[in-house]
């Protein structure tokens, strides 16, 4: 079931972006799919899961399209609102990290392995999507909340099943965490501090009384 949530809400996604290129109705239904499917699918190929999810099951590439359409016939007759791609974009994140999470887990992986296939399943459709849509890749932009957010949502997840918790609990607090922390970093810039090692040619920050 959280597969086919953040397949349609990816699609969307990736509808919405390659909408605002201005691609073809060909090339929105390609970057829709791509987003929707590409991390579920190099986490089936590092789990060595065979055939590969939309493979085994056509439905989800399916879903993607009919999601990819409705949101073009929605953006076409209302302007969606101006965060809806990064919105959209947490949702999936939210899905497909813990989706991904507890396809790991029933691959019987530890918990470090499960948070890497987790976050790799949240993040790796949406760097595609913005690859092809000549986007510098979510996951790469300076103090972005993103893989971390997946993590930590990844991380939450595990903690609470190994605690005991009963489902669905942990997986949901596991989604809203990571949605909570996305759209956190969208509405009032939260970003995780950027790291700068100044090069040896580079001049030495000067203080207010050497500019004085």
């Amino acid at each position: 079931m959280l597969q086919l949530l953040g397949v349609a809400v990816f699609a969307a996604s990736g509808a919405l972006s390659a909408g605002r290129k201005r691609m073809d109705l060909l090339g929105v239904v390609v970057i829709a799919i791509v987003t929707s499917v590409g991390g579920g699918t190099i986490r089936d190929v590092l789990l060595d899961r065979h055939p590969v999810f939309w493979i085994a099951q056509p439905a989800y590439v399916v879903v993607g399209v009919a999601a990819a359409l409705v949101t073009i016939l929605y953006a076409r007759r209302y302007r969606p609102p101006h965060n809806s791609l990064a919105i959209a974009d947490a949702l999936g994140l939210g899905f497909f990290t813990i989706g991904g999470v507890q396809i790991a887990e029933q691959a019987g992986t530890g918990g470090v392995v499960a948070v890497l296939m987790g976050t790799i399943t949240g993040v790796a459709g949406g760097a595609i999507r913005d690859v092809l849509s000549a986007e510098i890749p979510m996951v790469l932009r300076k103090g972005q909340l993103y893989a971390s957010a997946a993590i930590v949502g990844s991380t939450t997840y595990l903690l609470l099943g190994a605690a005991g918790v009963a489902r669905p609990l942990p997986t949901l607090t596991g989604m809203v965490v990571i949605v909570a922390l996305r759209l956190a970093a969208i509405l009032w810039g939260l970003e995780l501090p950027v790291v700068e090692i100044r090069r040896e040619q580079d001049p030495a920050p000067t203080t207010d009384r050497e500019e004085s």
